[in-house]
């Protein structure tokens, strides 16, 4: 089965048009001989378009998708290939159709890679008595607007509760929709009620395949190795701007991007490998906590971040750098 490849076409870039007109107007002016095309060593120069191979996670014929900077834009192109709309499109797994939580597409695909997309199945409602303080859920976001079920812990209360499985959407908290909440939103949410009381949970199970019925998984710690892909590149999707091809994380950094990850479940109840990469990015060169936590407020002052957290951040940083 193919992956993802490199492919002749107009580049990832804003003048896509622009390009590939000037492009067909030299070879029109080649074609007639005319003067002023140029020897081949002055042909213009034609980048690649990142091209990955898709499927539905439960089953269908393999689809492309290419020409995306962002995960909102690669679920249009996703939909547009196999006929959904892409609120459909719960999230999506590399190189895998099971729902594998160290797989999840976050905010950097492999060059190699194959994307599994998951859509929505069955829904469910849930009525859970908040027996404990800690519910046992660590939540992540897929990109655009759903937030979702990414690890359960064993022996907690919802670990109780086999009607709740990891990658499960939730779509309210006592009839209050949270589509559209960030992740780290939804898991105040749930943080915040109050204890020896009822709650009720909606819920949407991903459409599995025949195979994958019956299935529950806990969710695993999630490495940043598995989100990033297996290509020798990846790409980069943003929330702002073009999507860019990039290395592969260095140890330290892929070290250290694990380990803030760890700390967001500890202080928040989330995982999000892409907002530990971020914070990884912001911490690597400044040169003390203070400009680090400066940085921090500069770009996810929305996260109000405890100082605790990101003195702990600046210190897990720091000894990933120091390779411990």
């Amino acid at each position: 089965m193919p992956l993802g490849r490199w492919k002749k076409a107009a580049p990832l870039v804003e003048n896509d048009e622009a390009d590939a007109a000037s492009r067909e107007r030299w070879l029109e002016r080649e074609a007639a001989g005319e003067p002023g095309s140029g020897p081949v060593t002055t042909r213009p120069v034609i980048r690649p378009r990142l091209v990955f191979h898709t499927q539905l996670a439960h089953g269908s014929a393999t689809g492309r998708v290419e020409g995306f900077c962002n995960v909102r834009e690669l679920y249009a192109k996703l939909g547009e290939a196999f006929g959904l709309h892409p609120s459909e499109i719960m999230f999506c797994t590399l190189n895998t159709h099971k729902v594998d939580m160290d797989k999840l597409l976050g905010g950097q695909i492999g060059l190699e890679d194959f994307i599994f997309a998951h859509i929505k199945g069955q829904r469910k409602e849930v009525e859970i008595y908040k027996s404990e303080d800690a519910l046992g859920l660590t939540i992540t976001d897929n990109g655009a607007g759903y937030a979702f079920i990414k690890r359960i812990k064993e022996g907690s209360l919802i670990d109780q509760i086999q009607m709740i499985k990891v990658g499960d959407l939730i779509e309210s908290i006592n009839g209050q929709s949270v589509i559209s909440f960030r992740h780290f939103e939804v898991a105040k949410l749930l943080k915040g009620l109050v204890k020896g009381q009822l709650f009720t949970l909606r819920l949407v199970e991903p459409l599995k395949a025949f195979d994958m019925i019956g299935q529950r998984s806990r969710g695993g710690k999630s490495a940043s190795g598995g989100q990033l892909g297996t290509g020798k590149g990846t790409l980069r999707l943003r929330a702002k701007g073009t999507a860019t091809v990039e290395e592969v994380p260095s140890v330290f950094e892929e070290k250290a991007i694990e380990k803030v990850d760890d700390l967001l479940e500890s202080y928040m109840g989330i995982r999000d490998t892409e907002l530990a990469t971020t914070m990884v990015d912001l911490g690597k060169n400044k040169k003390n906590p203070d400009e680090f936590a400066q940085a921090i407020d500069e770009e996810l002052g929305d996260f109000a971040f405890p100082d605790e957290f990101v003195f702990d951040v600046w210190g897990a940083i720091g000894d990933a750098k120091a390779g411990r």
